[in-house]
This record gives structure tokens, sequence and C-alpha cells, in this order.
């Protein structure tokens, strides 16, 4: 055995257990700390997200935490100066929570809504949530409304979770998996991971995605496609497992509404709702009693197929219009073809593949189970066909019934939520959709009597006024966007400036670079941001206020910054109440601990929020003598509680003995010390007859009801018809009994686009466009080692890339005379930028793309003035419009989003390319240099970091590493 200088005295460090934030993956992390520096992280072992594998990003929290980026005392606007100048001046915390209170006192006891408060990819949204329902504003929400709500808002509306996390495939089991429009960003160690399993077992993996990076460099097959057609393509290969009866009858009669009669009366009121009984039972027609029954009835057989006539009114069941919609020769493969660039052989040759797999190759799993009615099984069958869906799919104005379409294809195979299909994770799957419902109302000192985000079911659920004008400044859940489940978060700033639908008094944002890359728009966004009333001379946002750890480039635009700890600096819940740590089998949550002492006056957003609810007499922190009911942030874990036995930490209860019990139970005041006993996580097996067919397995169900993750044991029947969507569509036709939109554009959007099956329809942007001038689609993406604007500024990251390229096809741009590594002009109707190219195969012709948030402005996040990020990389954002192109109509100042769920189309951008004059080069827009915020360290030319002074340098031979293994295994 070799030996080699010992280069670690354990007897110097410690461990500490957390969870990642170096992206939204929430993998568990150890970190060793020795002097007060930390030595290392590594994934932990024992977590169920990532098992101990642990990505660059996760690694290079060290650098991170080093960042001279940080923002170190609370800063004021230095009075005169011009917002978005950064001239500051330092002040303390205690006076910072002051202006903060005062300010926020006068709006809360006057008018709660001219307060919005807005979060970017916080992990604590139950926490926000809760803050600004207390507070009394609807204007809340987070940045789901940017990112993916359209594939979180199509699941939860047609299957009862969805992908990503609330869902995830069958890693062990699957045999066939297509991947849609996923960047390597989300999730990817638990990805790489089941990649993996995938690869070694030899199982398909087929992937669908214009361009060729990351996960699809390993695909058996990679499928380009263009985009915003994914609708198209998913509703082609329906057609094809219709057209072949290669669907799971018994599934869709046992699980779905597809059996569910709708009335048959086009052009009158009521058209296309469910027949129902008199107790409000949807109705289905039973082939052996002759007539229509209540469909929720257990034993009954129902027609799959019927057209006829019930109670008196002509009917049809939602399958025969589903057949009727998909058999239509539009969605033949061949029709697709031409507007998805796919083959027709190929998209009914995947089709049929996914068909066998399903079908004949199915997996049965002997365990005894019951499903929702009583009835006994002596096994779990499974469709070992999965999927994984994300932004590529979501964040088109399509995209809302693009992902519904996708899972129209998992439900017609059966392959949902069964061995080797997609899954659901604890708290999902829940009822469809979810029973929670936006609030409309408020009123000072009031908190809201519900939360400010929910899911609506028809029109009376909207956010509207008397005379249907929206009540949120986002505009969220008007007749702009009346599923907006998450908000418009891209739509703050441009309401905000116009007054539309009416002013604010003060912008509240927490870790949201809504100047940069969280907006679309960005240049003239951050004009909105400093402009000023022509008339009074006041900023048209009076008041912005901003928490971050990092100096970005949203900061300079505050007029009072609350500086953040890091993650490895505080503590926070990753809760069964918001985004836990759940895996299909299991329920879990997780916290993070300090791992080191702050150096700074700074404050966790967390415990800012405990202090000014309680500072303002929010009723959940104070007691009825208007005493602090909590000490602080751990407290407020510990002890409140969002229903009797749940709060947001599952792990460590009590019950009513005193015993310490998982899920549900009394507050237990030793339980943040158990989650640090235990790897800073919980976690709860299923039980084997509880892992599959949740949405009707009765010990699941009432399990989950016991819980309180839904509020009722009944079956969750999966929607591939929605009904939702067609009283949506009678208000646009003028045929229902309720609110109706008045303007016409409106109602044309409703009829359009509100369809109770998906129907292709072509990104909005589009059709504003001429889109022979503006021949390319542009897309971008988070790169694997990059997440958000946060880690380009990371010196480790900054070492994989420091400035991106625009990629383009390379037989495509030699056609068009531009060279490699040359610089052009990128031009949309909105704007146009300066890049440098790189040429590649694996991008579809008249495509091109980009990582994102690359590029920083000169000076933000601790970098040299006139790094390769600020003077080489660029953002595609500035060619984005977050309002639809301009014709002179109606929809000129309507959000350029999905009409359906408000999600911000970035990916609908379509551009021009030429080439550069008189040799230009360096990226353009250009902004002007950032000014050091007051006790920010100096940005060094060089950023090196070592736990030792005199590090040991060795050349380790492979044979040592074999044999003696990991130096960390030893350390517990």
């Amino acid at each position: 055995m070799s030996t080699v200088p010992k280069f670690e005295d354990p007897d110097k460090q410690s461990v500490k257990y957390s969870t990642c934030y170096m992206c939204a993956c929430r993998c568990g992390i150890k970190v060793t700390v020795e002097d007060k520096k930390i030595r290392y992280i590594e994934g932990n072992r024992d977590h169920p997200v990532n098992k101990g594998v642990l990505c660059a990003k996760g690694n290079a929290g060290i650098m991170k935490q080093n960042s001279p980026a940080k923002l170190t005392t609370p800063l004021l606007r230095k009075k005169g100066s011009k917002r978005g100048d950064g001239e500051y001046e330092a002040i303390s915390m205690g006076q910072a929570l002051d202006i903060l209170t005062a300010r926020l006192r006068n709006i809360r006891e006057t008018d709660p809504k001219k307060l919005a408060y807005f979060t970017g990819r916080d992990q604590m949204q139950a926490l926000t949530g809760l803050w600004a329902s207390q507070f009394g504003t609807i204007n809340w929400a987070s940045h789901g409304g940017f990112c993916s709500v359209n594939m979180a808002a199509a699941g939860l509306y047609t299957t009862g979770f969805s992908f990503w996390e609330f869902g995830d495939p069958d890693w062990d089991l699957t045999k066939y998996f297509m991947m849609w429009g996923v960047a390597d960003d989300h999730a990817s160690n638990p990805i790489k991971i089941g990649l993996e399993k995938l690869k070694s077992r030899g199982a398909k993996f087929v992937s669908i995605n214009p361009t060729r990076t990351g996960y699809q460099a390993i695909a058996d097959e990679w499928i380009g496609i263009t985009p915003g057609t994914d609708m198209q393509f998913a509703l082609s290969m329906v057609h094809v497992l219709l057209k072949h009866e290669q669907f799971d009858w018994e599934f869709l009669i046992r699980y779905t509404n597809s059996a569910y009669l709708t009335v048959n009366t086009p052009g009158q009121k009521g058209d296309g709702l469910f027949l129902r009984d008199d107790d409000g039972n949807p109705l289905v027609w039973d082939m052996e009693q002759e007539k229509a029954v209540n469909g929720k009835l257990p034993d009954i057989n129902p027609a799959l197929f019927y057209e006829g006539e019930a109670n008196g009114k002509p009917v049809r069941s939602a399958m025969v219009i589903f057949a009727d919609t998909y058999l239509d020769d539009k969605y033949s493969p061949e029709n697709s073809a031409e507007i998805t660039g796919i083959p027709a052989d190929t998209i009914e040759r995947l089709a049929l593949e996914m068909a066998h797999v399903a079908f004949k190759e199915t997996i049965e799993i002997e365990q005894e189970w019951t499903d929702y009615a009583g009835r006994k099984h002596d096994k779990f069958i499974g469709r070992p066909v999965s999927m994984h869906a994300m932004r590529g799919v979501s964040a088109h104005s399509n995209g809302f019934q693009a992902c519904r379409a996708i899972h129209f294809v998992q439900i017609l195979l059966g392959s949902v939520d069964c061995p080797g299909g997609h899954l659901a994770k604890p708290p999902f799957p829940k009822p469809i959709p979810p029973p929670l419902k936006p609030c409309k109302t408020t009123k000072p000192n009031t908190p809201l009597t519900s939360p400010p985000l929910g899911f609506p079911t028809c029109p009376e659920d909207l956010v509207i006024d008397d005379d249907g004008k929206p009540l949120r400044i986002d505009k969220a859940f008007s007749w702009d966007a009346p599923l907006s489940n998450h908000g418009l978060m891209h739509m703050v700033i441009t309401n905000a400036y116009n007054g539309d639908p009416y002013p604010i008094d003060t912008l509240m944002m927490f870790m949201a670079n809504m100047s940069w890359n969280s907006t679309m728009n960005t240049s003239q966004v951050r004009k909105m941001l400093s402009a000023r009333d022509e008339e009074t001379g006041e900023h048209k946002i009076p008041f912005i206020v901003v928490s971050d750890a990092y100096h970005s480039e949203i900061t300079n635009f505050a007029d009072l910054i609350i500086p953040d700890t890091t993650y490895l600096e505080r503590y926070d819940t990753i809760s069964m109440l918001d985004r836990p740590i759940s895996e299909p089998h299991m329920a879990g949550d997780a916290i993070r601990q300090p791992i080191l002492e702050t150096n700074r006056d700074v404050m966790s957003w967390q415990e800012v929020q405990i202090e000014v609810g309680s500072r303002l007499g929010f009723p959940v922190f104070t007691n009825k003598d208007g005493s602090r009911k909590y000490k602080g942030y751990e407290d407020f874990v510990t002890n409140w509680q969002a229903a009797p036995g749940i709060g947001l930490l599952a792990g460590w209860r009590l019950d009513e003995d005193g015993n310490e019990t998982h899920l549900r139970g009394k507050p237990n005041p030793k339980q943040w010390e158990r989650y640090k006993e235990n790897g800073a996580f919980m976690q709860v097996p299923f039980t084997p007859e509880r892992r599959y067919y949740r949405h009707a397995n009765k010990d699941y169900l009432e399990w989950a009801k016991g819980n309180g993750w839904i509020g009722s044991s009944d079956q969750i029947v999966m929607e591939l018809y929605s009904e939702t969507l067609q009283k949506f569509n009678l208000a646009g036709q003028g045929l229902y009994d309720g609110p109706m939109p008045t303007e016409q554009h409106h109602k044309d959007r409703l009829t359009k686009y509100f369809t109770p099956l998906p129907e292709f329809y072509t990104p909005l942007e589009q059709t504003r466009i001429d889109e022979e001038e503006y021949p390319f689609h542009a897309i971008n993406q988070r790169p694997m080692f990059m997440y958000h604007s946060w880690d380009s500024q990371n010196a480790w990251l900054r070492q994989i890339i420091s400035q991106n390229f625009m990629y383009i096809n390379r037989e495509q741009a030699e056609s068009m005379g531009i060279e490699d590594k040359s610089w052009v002009w990128v031009e949309s109707h909105n704007g146009k930028i300066r890049v440098q190219v790189k040429h590649m195969e694996g991008c579809v012709k008249n495509t091109v793309w980009t990582w994102n948030a690359i590029a920083k402005q000169s000076g933000a996040w601790g970098l040299k003035k006139g790094s390769n990020e600020a003077k080489d990389a660029f953002l595609m954002n500035h060619l984005i419009s977050e309002l639809l192109p301009k014709k002179g109509d109606a929809l000129d100042n309507v959000t350029n989003s999905d009409p359906i769920t408000g999600q911000a189309a970035w990916y609908d951008l379509r551009v021009k390319i030429y080439p550069v004059e008189n040799g230009e080069t360096g990226a353009y827009p250009q902004f002007p240099d950032m000014k050091k915020m007051p006790g920010m360290e100096e940005s060094p030319d060089i950023l090196r970091y070592n736990a030792h002074e005199h590090p040991v340098r060795i050349h380790r031979s492979m044979d040592d590493v074999l044999k003696r293994g990991s130096v960390h295994d030893k350390k517990k």
C-alpha cells in the first residue's frame, strides 16, 4: 500500500449535514468545517434524493460562500441619488427593520394590496405565502409563472400530479423513457442517477428537444423537434394509438372521466358540460342497465363510447369527443410532420414502440391491495413507459395544453402511477384540481380569508371586480390568464409602472433578479424601475425593497436592501407544505442548519418575516394581547401548526403519549435536534400496498387524508376531458350562467384556447409577426453547471464557462455565410443584441439557442469590471417582450403569456440573424459599471480558496485510490 502524507486532521474538523441550495434539486450534503472555514462539501450518501452524488454546483458551494459579492450590511439609497446608480449608505439592521415596518404598517392600515410581494426561486413559499396572507395582500407570487407553471398546472388539472417536483419516472422498473424539453439544471443529480439505471438495464431513452445537449447526448434516440410544436407531436401519437386501438380500456373506464356523459347541444347554454344527477354526480351510460347512472359508483359497467340520449338530453361520452377530435386527419403523422419537423414514420414508430412496451412487456408485482371501493386486488399491473417534461414544453404560450397532451399519452397507455410508469411524489396526487381558490377581497389590518393563489374551476373563481377588471397587480386569475396558479411575476413591474390596474406603493422582492435574467424585456424593464412621473417627479413605483445575499443587478434598483444570509448560515425548512424531498415510495422533508456563523450585519429573510410580522401584529405571529408568540424562525417552525398536528416540519413530532412520530403530531421542542442527528432529513417509506395506483388506493388515500395531504379519501378521477376549461369556453361564447367577459379579445381567447381537449394552436407571438422576416426560433436553457444567475459568479464554475455563445446549425450557418465564432446581430420585433455564434450539428434548422444567465452587468456579483460575463456574454431576454407584439389592436397591451395559465412565453421568440459590419465585437447592449456597495470586498484578479495555508499537493496513483478508498470514508 502506498504511503501518502497526512493532509486531513479529523481532530480539527467538525461535520454538519444540511441541504444544498446551489439549485432547486434539494440534495443532501455533508459539510466539513475546519478553523471556521469550509474544508469541503460532499454528498450525503444516506440522503434519498442524491444518495451521495453531488454535482459541480454542489461542490462549488464553497466558492459561493466565499464570494466577494456578499452583501455585508443593510443599505438605504442616498437621498437625491438616481435609482439604479448604486449610491447607498450603510445603516443598521435595526434601522432597516424600522423603515420597512413603518412603511408596511401604513400600507396594511390603508390598502394592503398596495404591497406587491414577489419572490424568485426560493424554497419557502409556505412561509412567504402565509406572510402575504397575514398581511392581507393578494399581490403575492413566486417565480413559477415565469418558469414552469404550465407543467405544474397541466398535471394538477389532469392527473393530480405533474413532472419533476410532483412526480418522477419509475427509474427502477421503466423500460421506455421519453424526455421532453428538459435542460440539465432541474433535478440534475436524480436524473443522472436515473439515467444510469436505465442505460445499465438496456431500457430505451428517447429525447425530444430542438438541441442535443446534456442528457440528450446520451439518449438512444434524439428527436429534433421544432420549438413550440410539442402539443402537435403528442396529439399525433394519440392519433396513432387510437387508430391502432392501442390504449388501456380498463384504465380509462376505471380511473378517468372518459366515460362521463357530456351534453351535446352546440350553441346552447350547458353544451359540453357533464350530465349530472340531482346530487351533482356525473353520469355514465351503464351497458347492463341501459340507462344513465352515477359514474362514481364502483359496481357499474360504463360504456366508454356512447352517443345518444340520456335523461331527455342528447349526450356523448367524453371518449367519443376525444376520439372524434384526435382521429381527425389534422393530427395524422403526415400532417404533423410538416408542423413538428419530425418524419411521419418516426411519429408512428415511437407511438407504437411505447404501446408495445406498455401492453406486451407489462410488469406484474404480486402484492395485495385494496381500491377505493373496497375491492381486493392480488397484484399491481405496470405499464413500464415513463416520461419527464420541463421548461422546453411549458415556456410556450401553448404549453399548458401541450403538457396536457403529453399526459394524455401516459393515460392512454395506462402508465400513470403504476409500476414502471410515471409516479406521484407525496403529498401528491391531489384532487383534480386541488380545492384551493384564490382570495379576492382585501381589508385593512385583516388577513386574507384564503391564500393569494389557488385553482379556479369556473369563472366565479376569478379575481376580478364587478366590472370584470383584474384585482391583482399582475392580472392573475383575470380574463387575461384565468388559471394562473403561480401568478405572473414577469408582469408586475410593467403593470406597476403603468398603474394598470392601479398604482402600488411598495414592491418587495426576495431572490428575484427582475432587472436582469428573471424578466422579459430586460432593457425596458430596467427603465421602468427607475422611471418617474413627469408631473409629480415621484417614482412610478414609489418604493422598492430587495432581500438578497449578493450584489445582483436588481439590488441597484432598491430603495432599501436587507441583506440575506447564505444557505450555509441559516436555518431553513424544505417542507411537506411546500416542495419537500419526497420520492415516489417515501414521504420526506429536510432542513438547512447554520454551518458557519455570519460575520456581517445580515438577517435571513425567514427571520425578517417573523420579526416584521410580529411587529405588525399578524394574528399568526402574536398572542391575543399583542405580545410576540415566537422568539424567531426556529421557534416558529417548532410550534406553529397549519392544522392540528401539521407544521412546517413533519418529522419527529409527538403523539398523544409524548412519543416521537413522523408526519403528524404535536410540536416537539427537540425537533430541530432530531433532524441534525439524522442527517438533516426525515423519510417515511411506504408500505408495499400503498406504492401504486394512489389515485384509487384505499390504504394510501386514507393514510394521506390522515396526514393532512388531502381532504377526502374519495377516488381521484383523472380528467381526460376538462369541464373546467369548457366552462370558460362557454363564457367566451356568451353561453355561461355566471360571469362572462365583455371585451371581444377576451371572448376570442376563451373560445379558441380553453378547449376541454387540447387542440394545437401556433404560439401567440408567431401569429403577430412576419415569420419570413424573423425565420429563427430562439430559445435558451440553463446548463447543468449553473443555475439562474446565482452561480455564474462562482469562481470554480466560471472556469467551466464564462461566456455564452449563440449556437446555430452548422450547415445552415455556412449556407448563410456566418462563420464559426463570428459576431452577428440577432434581432427580434422588440430589440437586438450582438453575440458571438458557434456552429453545432445537434441543433435543428431554423433554431438558435444559448445558455441562460451567464451574462452579467459589469461590476455585479463581485466580478471584476470588464469580466468576460460583462463584455462578451449576453442575455437573450433583451429580445423578448412581456407584452404581445403590437399590431394596433386590443391585444397590444396583453401579456405575452400562455392565455390559460399566464406562463411567460419566453420560448416563443422569433429572430433574424445577420453578420456584423466593420469587425464589430463584444456583446451589445452594455450597461454602466455597477458600483461596489458599502462594506463589500474588492473583487480580486484571481479568487482562490484553500482551507489550509500550505496545502499538500500530491499526485495519487489510481492503484492507491482504489486500494485506500476515499479519505472521507471513515468519517462519521
